[in-house]
């Protein structure tokens, strides 16, 4: 029998990713979770984010984001860029991580991350305690090591991580 557990937000676990902005004098990064696919053609992707963070406010301004997707050797820094406000510190400075330029946006891609994803903002959707950005996907960009020939990322090589209620979890091939 199924029981009812009230707790909506724990719905399963979501990609973690560092969301990198800039407002043209500054960068900033923020982890998050909530982050999907929301539609393939043209191919977008929602992120949500509270209205008082710092990274809100330079996306607001830039209409422009960048999705990175860290590694697992990557938690410390997750963990600061979604504790810590941009608002006082340069994170990346801080992380002595790499700013490298977008091939389309002006936000920095994360060069640590293997994964970049350029974003332009589409939609800002005001749901309650956050808003959704809804970004058209303008260039998905990754390092050559994880690239098979017919330019499809070959996700085995990335290890990519989930979260949800202060947990991480490894994401694992299944083979059918």
């Amino acid at each position: 029998m199924k029981k009812s557990i009230g707790k909506p937000e724990r719905l399963y676990p979501n990609p973690v990713v560092m969301v990198s902005c800039s407002d043209g004098t500054k960068d900033n990064i923020i982890t998050l979770a909530w982050v999907g696919t929301v539609c393939s053609n043209p191919p977008m992707i929602s992120i949500s984010l509270r209205p008082s963070r710092y990274s809100h406010e330079l996306i607001s301004a830039s209409m422009e984001f960048v999705i990175n997707i860290p590694e697992e050797k990557m938690l410390k820094a997750c963990d600061f860029c979604g504790t810590n406000s941009g608002r006082d510190i340069d994170k990346f400075k801080k992380l002595d991580l790499t700013k490298e330029k977008g091939f389309i946006v002006n936000a920095p891609l994360i060069k640590e991350c293997p994964i970049n994803i350029e974003c332009k903002v589409r939609q800002i959707i005001h749901l309650g305690t956050h808003d959704m950005f809804i970004g058209e996907v303008l260039s998905v960009n990754a390092d050559e090591e994880i690239i098979y020939s017919d330019n499809d990322i070959d996700f085995e090589k990335v290890n990519a991580v989930s979260y949800l209620m202060n947990h991480y979890f490894k994401n694992v091939l299944i083979k059918k």
